[in-house]
């Protein structure tokens, strides 16, 4: 009996060993992978779904996928793709041109709302994709096509013929279990396609354990303990605590292309009153909150010295597209008052008030439990305080935020992130576009509700048409320019990825691109012990 009990512990520990696990701090909102809209979803399609080409993050070069070979033709218009052979589906279904079309059929269904969709949006009309033959995919697209590779490695390529929707997909893992609240549960895709150099076949792991865990105390408390063997995103405070304690498993990969910002809610459809509208509506005003807060201050002493300040979405780590010219709004309270004061806010005593008498008071919603945008708020609050502006802080769950300022638009100013998957313009289409629905100050508009929103929309429009980099280039620099003049939302920071990996884990290449330490999931493999 103690030679079986021994057996099966040794077999136990095996199995676990097998099993990458790490936390994403909020649950996915929904896992239609056409319809990812938050980075916890975004991680799962990333490890379940296929695409035709894939971005290296490491490299930041495209790569050939589910595509084995593609050619552009008709002046940059078209585009055939060859697909790879011999592909199937976890159900045992062959991989065709077939399911690619249909694909890009449900993506494109404007009943869909995907904000995939949006990053494919010219001014010149729609894409076209259809199925040649088996093993040939034919992208016509209305003008000539820049950057097209980046715009497919987000879309998942699904099964036409699946009735179980969402469906697995062509990635390396597939879903198992699914636990709300707890965790999620993948399991390696045995139908994958992708070989070990030997000829073994990938994923290397038996799975992964995903855990839903917000609280980042605690994650790292679990990583200490071994029961977690990654950590995407550290907090500069708990980096520099594990730096201390266990320097090679902390990793400072430089500058992200990520960007923590303030907007101010300026959807005429929301339930504020009309004078606070009146004030985010206020160029003058959004532009005297920029310039009231110090940036210098939130990265000493929020971030620990691990983040640059911020002048737009664009980092200049992303050095193809970031516009050199540009330098985040200097902080400066004096200029923040004569500002105000010219746009006819007068200061009573201790008090900001408007030309109507009231006084200039306002929420920050941020979501509750962030080490980072938690001090960051209090930052802003006694920033603001010094020229008579009063914020009220409010922390709210992941879940609830995202209800108020995608369906409610209960709310004032929010303080969040941005994580830019992709440096190419294209990959923040359904951001910048004042059509659509992840515009955050103001959502799904018909028609643009100012004219500076209708010169970005043209500017980012004519360079997704374009395959000129230069004039590209040129489009996207405006485009910058406008949305630092304009100050719709108040750019703060860009943190360094920041990120912790098990001695446990091999072959780990932590990157500053999103997913940062499981991009190569398939190939990462566990050994036993700490």
């Amino acid at each position: 009996m103690m030679r079986l009990l021994t057996l099966t512990l040794l077999l136990v520990l095996s199995l676990s060993a097998a099993e990458l696990r790490f936390a994403l701090h909020s649950e996915p909102k929904q896992l239609d992978p056409l319809l990812v809209a938050d980075d916890s979803a975004e991680a799962i399609r990333y490890l379940t779904e296929g695409v035709l080409i894939r971005v290296n993050r490491l490299t930041q070069k495209p790569e050939g996928e589910l595509a084995v070979s593609w050619q552009v033709t008709n002046g940059g218009k078209r585009v055939v793709f060859t697909l790879r052979r011999g592909v199937k589906f976890p159900d045992g279904s062959s991989f065709t041109a077939k399911d690619v079309a249909a694909t890009f059929q449900k993506l494109f269904d404007p009943a869909l709302h995907s904000p995939l969709a949006d990053t494919f949006k010219t001014d010149k009309g729609e894409v076209r994709v259809s199925a040649q033959d088996d093993y040939t995919v034919v992208a016509d697209f209305p003008a000539s096509a820049g950057a097209f590779e980046r715009l497919f490695d987000q879309v998942p390529i699904l099964s036409a013929s699946a009735k179980q929707r969402p469906a697995p997909g062509l990635g390396p893992f597939v879903i198992a279990e699914n636990s709300p609240g707890a965790h999620l549960l993948l399991k390696r895709n045995p139908a994958y396609w992708k070989r070990q150099a030997d000829g073994k076949p990938l994923p290397v792991l038996d799975g992964i354990r995903i855990e839903f865990q917000q609280n980042r105390d605690l994650e790292l408390l679990r990583f200490r303990r071994g029961e977690l063997h990654l950590i995407d995103s550290l907090t500069p405070d708990l980096y520099e605590r594990l730096a201390k304690e266990a320097a090679g498993q902390a990793i400072d990969a430089g500058p992200t292309t990520d960007v923590e910002f303030l907007w101010f809610n300026m959807a005429p459809q929301s339930p504020l009153p009309a004078y606070k509208k009146a004030w985010f509506q206020s160029q003058a005003f959004r532009r005297a909150v920029s310039e009231a807060i110090s940036r210098a201050d939130m990265s000493r002493v929020v971030y620990r010295g691990h983040a640059s300040l911020s002048a737009g979405y664009v980092s200049p780590a992303n050095k193809q597209w970031f516009n050199a010219r540009l330098a985040p709004h200097r902080f400066d309270a004096g200029a923040a008052a004569k500002r105000l004061a010219q746009g006819g806010f007068v200061l009573k005593g201790a008090v900001l008030q408007d030309a109507g008498g009231h006084p200039v008071e306002f929420s920050l919603i941020t979501n509750a439990g962030s080490k980072t945008r938690e001090p960051m708020a209090a930052m802003i609050q006694q920033d603001l305080g010094k020229i008579g502006i009063k914020v009220n802080i409010v922390t709210l769950d992941f879940p609830s935020l995202i209800q108020r300022i995608t369906r409610t638009l209960d709310y004032e100013t929010c303080l969040l992130g941005f994580v830019n998957i992709d440096i190419d313009p294209n990959g923040i289409m359904n951001i910048l576009l004042s059509s659509a629905a992840n515009h955050p100050w103001n959502p799904s508009q018909k028609t643009p509700a100012t004219p500076w929103e209708a010169e970005v929309d043209k500017l980012m429009l004519a360079q997704a048409a374009s395959s000129d980099i230069a004039a590209r280039k040129k489009s996207f620099d405006r485009v910058q320019e406008i949305l630092l003049e304009q100050s719709p939302a108040v750019f703060l920071l860009h943190p360094n990825s920041l990120s912790a990996v098990s001695s446990q884990v091999r072959g780990a290449k932590p990157v500053p691109f999103y997913p940062r330490t499981f991009w190569d999931a398939e190939r990462l493999t566990l050994v036993q012990g700490k």
